[in-house]
């Protein structure tokens, strides 16, 4: 029997920060949409980029540490996508809707990781 296949998350949080970029970019201008996208589009990189450090941690602590991290910025980035205002444009929102589930989805799996190690 074959042991069963690691899932990397790096591509799935590339995908998600690059969606992400996408979205922003078809939104429309207003000031307080500049700041939201602007916090939007730091968290939901964030969180990958604390997934990597993760994987590279030094010990125990460290890997807590950055998944927790990784963890608050997939929630923080589900609050910038519930603020942003798409203005009624149907497919836009859409988007939006996607793109919080996602963050929703990676928050569960940060979580569970976190649960997983420290039942270990």
């Amino acid at each position: 029997m074959t042991s069963p296949k690691k899932f990397d998350l790096i591509p799935r949080c590339v995908t998600f920060a690059k969606a992400t970029r996408e979205f922003v970019k078809q939104l429309p201008q207003s000031d307080h949409n500049r700041e939201y996208a602007r916090q939007l589009i730091r968290s939901s990189s964030a969180i990958g980029a604390n997934y990597i450090e993760a994987n590279e941690a030094l010990g125990s602590k460290d890997f807590y540490y950055r998944i927790g991290i990784a963890r608050k910025e997939a929630k923080e980035t589900r609050y910038w996508l519930e603020l942003i205002d798409t203005v009624e444009r149907t497919r836009l929102d859409a988007t939006r809707v996607d793109l919080a589930q996602e963050a929703h989805e990676l928050k569960l799996i940060f979580s569970s990781i976190l649960e997983k190690r420290r039942k270990a």
